[in-house]
């Protein structure tokens, strides 16, 4: 018998591989379940990040630098905490947020929310499309060849394709945000003024500064992520046991989201503000100023960019719409649905691709209206939203022991108010601007 095979010296090195052997499949067991709820977080956070998301981090980069960059941080924060009252919402109740509306405050309150989201959501579906035309056009590439690509390659592989296929579509459609990063450091930037921007508070009275301001905060917080966000969590079937991988994936998401915004704002801060170029009435205008400045380059970076964003926003908007009307009015829905197992839900999002596509290619259609319209539903809309998600949150009924503790309900309801307050002020400043 070889007795050296038991010796002290051995076991504990025995002991001490399994050890190691078993912390790594652990780490990877981690990192797996990780990237099995990947997605709804991230996609979600995302697609806040479209078209005219972009012409309103281009416009706050080139009117006014880097000083408002501090505003990111409350808004990460922020976002973080709807998010992840929508994601437990949807995870411990196995119902999306339009259903707990329905059930919870009845149905005229439900059909006031939903015919506002449908509206809102309509106006930004066609803001996606002319992004799309936009940003092919950069690119010389007629309209009215991107436009029914694009929508045809959506309905494919939304009607198609299965919940897991459209979510990796997206996760990947994501990876194109890094093309803003890039074109920030193209811009070299003073990395001493990015700093001081992001880490010092700085206020004015002026109007156009407030109004600056607030739509920052409205299009980075909109009603229609915490719609898809919710439904996406119940639709992958999850349970409590993954909450925790569920918040992970909002926090990243949200994280990786309002770092795009800021690098957009910081690329524009870099060349136009910096440059003497305040005005930028879109995307499309932001890249096509970068190029004296920055180069081709930067300038089909930024329409890549815009691209990918407003292709990502424009597959996440019907859908969150489809989902929220489905479950108000207690249809079937699902992504791995076909038409005959849910019509109405799959008819909804066809439905709302073809209008947002004929829409956008007729010629001259005007876009900063059909934005400031929107932005007004969207402004009404979100203090509803934000108030019924708090609620619901808190509701001991359907939430059990995953309800809202005092903690979180201070700075949830902090958050509601302040967001609120500033959404309807922006609505307050648009109508006076139209008049």
């Amino acid at each position: 018998m070889d007795f050296a095979r038991f010796s002290p010296k051995t076991l504990v090195g025995r002991v001490e591989r399994f050890r190691s052997r078993t912390r790594r499949s652990l780490s990877e067991y981690r990192l797996y379940a990780y990237l099995a709820v990947l997605g709804p977080g991230i996609i979600a956070a995302n697609s806040g990040n479209d078209a005219s998301g972009i012409a309103t981090y281009s416009t706050a980069g080139a009117s006014y630098g880097y000083g408002l960059l501090w505003i990111f941080i409350p808004m990460t924060i922020s976002l973080i905490v709807v998010q992840e009252m929508c994601v437990r919402m949807g995870v411990v109740t196995g119902q999306g947020l339009a259903d707990l509306i329905r059930e919870q405050f009845g149905v005229r309150w439900t059909a006031l929310v939903m015919l506002a989201l449908f509206l809102a959501n309509t106006g930004v579906i066609i803001s996606e499309f002319v992004g799309i035309a936009q940003a092919s056009e950069l690119f010389g590439v007629s309209r009215y060849f991107t436009i029914p690509v694009a929508a045809l390659f959506i309905w494919w592989l939304v009607v198609k394709g299965t919940a897991k296929s459209v979510e990796r579509v997206f996760l990947l459609m994501s990876l194109v945000f890094f093309t803003y990063i890039i074109s920030a450091f193209l811009a070299r930037p003073d990395w001493g003024k990015v700093g001081s921007g992001l880490l010092r508070p700085n206020f004015s009275g002026d109007n156009v500064y407030i109004f600056t301001l607030v739509a920052l905060i409205g299009t980075t917080i909109t009603p229609f992520m915490q719609v898809y966000v919710q439904s996406a969590v119940v639709e992958k079937r999850m349970d409590e046991d993954e909450l925790h991988l569920a918040r992970a994936d909002v926090i990243t998401g949200t994280v990786f989201a309002c770092l795009i915004s800021a690098f957009i704002v910081i690329c524009t801060a870099a060349t136009l503000n910096a440059n003497g170029v305040y005005n930028v009435d879109s995307a499309a205008t932001a890249a096509e100023s970068l190029v004296p400045i920055a180069g081709e380059y930067a300038k089909y970076l930024f329409a890549v960019g815009l691209l990918g964003a407003a292709m990502l926003a424009m597959g996440v908007l019907p859908l969150a719409t489809a989902f929220s009307l489905s479950e108000a009015l207690g249809f079937e829905k699902g992504i791995s649905r076909s038409f005959r197992e849910a019509p109405i839900f799959l008819g909804i999002f066809t439905s709302l691709l073809v209008l947002g596509a004929v829409v956008a290619m007729i010629p001259g259609i005007p876009q900063i209206p059909l934005l400031l319209v929107t932005q007004c539903v969207n402004g009404l809309l979100l203090p509803i939203i934000l108030i019924a998600i708090v609620k619901l949150a808190n509701n001991e009924e359907i939430m059990g022991e995953h309800k809202n503790t005092t903690a979180f309900n201070i700075v949830a309801w902090t958050i509601t108010c302040i967001v609120s307050s500033l959404s309807l002020l922006l609505i307050g400043k648009t109508i006076v601007g139209m008049f």
